[in-house]
C-alpha cells in the first residue's frame, strides 16, 4: 500500500543566531514565496537584534533613536510585549537588565508572521521552525498530522516526548543551549526551576513568550497559570529528570 504524499518546496536559512527551516507541502512554485518569508526575517533581524550595534534595538537602547524614528513594527512587537508583560502578571518583560530586549518575544513573533505571509500566498500545508519555535499549519502529508519532538534539556541527543496535531504552535524555554539564560523579572536573578518549559498553543508569539513567563515563574506557579489560560498546555523537565504536564497535554502525545 503506497501513502499519499505532498509536494514539498523546504529552505534552510541562518538567521537571529539560530536556523529557520521553511517546509511548505503544497503543491506549485513557492521559492519566490518561501525567499519573500526569509528576506523579512533578516529584515527582522537587521531591526531588533541585540547584537548587532546597528539595529534600531540597539540604537534605541543607546539613546541614539526615538521610537517613533525606528522601523514601525518595533512599535508593533513593544505594544505586544507589554500586552503579554499584563497577561503574565510581569513574568515576562522586554526589559532585560535594565536594557531593552523584546527577543523573547520577537522569534516567535517571526515566525508566527512568517506562517501569516506564506498562507496569504495560498498555502495551507507548512511549517515554520525558528530554532524549536514551531507554527504548523495543516498537514505534511493526506490524513497525517505534523509531528514534533521535545529535545530532553537533560540528554539533548534525545527527545523527552513526541507531539502532534495539525494547525498548532509548539515553543521550549530552556538551559539546553544557552544555560540560565531567563532572568526572573521579580529577583533579577536567573530562573532555575525548570530544566525546559515546553507550551503548546495555536499560534506561536504567545505560546513562545508565554513559556519563557512560565520558566520564569517556576514550576507550581508557571503549571498553575497555564492551566488557568485556555488553549494553552504545558510540559516541563525539572532539573532532576521529573517531568510535570497539564491536564490537556496528553492529547498531543504522539501515538
Amino acid at each position: 500500500m503506497t501513502t499519499a504524499t505532498r509536494p514539498r518546496s523546504v529552505r534552510v536559512e541562518h538567521c537571529m543566531g539560530t536556523v529557520f527551516t521553511v517546509d511548505v507541502r503544497d503543491p506549485g512554485e513557492w521559492d519566490d514565496a518561501i525567499g519573500d518569508v526569509v528576506a523579512w526575517l533578516h529584515e527582522v533581524d537587521a531591526v531588533f537584534s541585540t547584537y548587532r550595534t546597528d539595529s534600531d534595538i540597539s540604537r534605541m537602547g543607546r539613546g541614539e533613536l526615538t521610537l517613533r524614528a525606528a522601523h514601525p513594527e518595533v512599535t508593533t512587537v513593544l505594544d505586544l510585549s507589554a500586552q503579554v508583560q499584563l497577561e503574565t502578571d510581569g513574568a515576562f518583560s522586554a526589559v532585560n537588565n535594565r536594557r531593552l530586549d523584546p527577543t523573547g518575544l520577537v522569534k516567535g513573533w517571526a515566525v508566527e508572521r512568517a506562517s501569516r505571509m506564506l498562507r496569504e500566498r495560498g498555502s495551507r500545508n507548512h511549517a515554520v521552525n525558528g530554532g524549536g519555535d514551531v507554527q504548523l499549519a495543516g498537514e505534511p502529508a493526506p490524513g497525517r498530522p505534523w509531528t514534533v519532538g521535545i529535545a530532553d534539556p537533560l540528554h539533548p541527543d534525545h527527545y523527552a516526548v513526541l507531539v502532534s496535531g495539525h494547525d498548532f504552535a509548539v515553543a521550549t524555554s530552556g538551559t539546553a543551549e544557552r544555560g540560565h539564560h531567563i532572568i526572573d523579572p521579580a529577583t533579577g536573578l536567573p530562573a532555575a526551576g525548570f530544566a525546559s518549559v515546553t507550551l503548546i498553543g495555536d499560534r506561536i508569539a504567545r505560546t513562545d513568550a508565554y513559556a519563557t513567563a512560565v520558566f520564569a515563574m517556576g514550576p507550581r506557579r508557571g503549571l498553575e497559570w497555564v492551566e488557568k489560560h485556555e488553549g494553552f498546555e504545558a510540559y516541563a523537565v525539572l532539573p532532576d529528570g521529573k517531568t510535570l504536564e497539564t491536564g490537556g497535554f496528553a492529547r498531543y502525545l504522539t501515538g
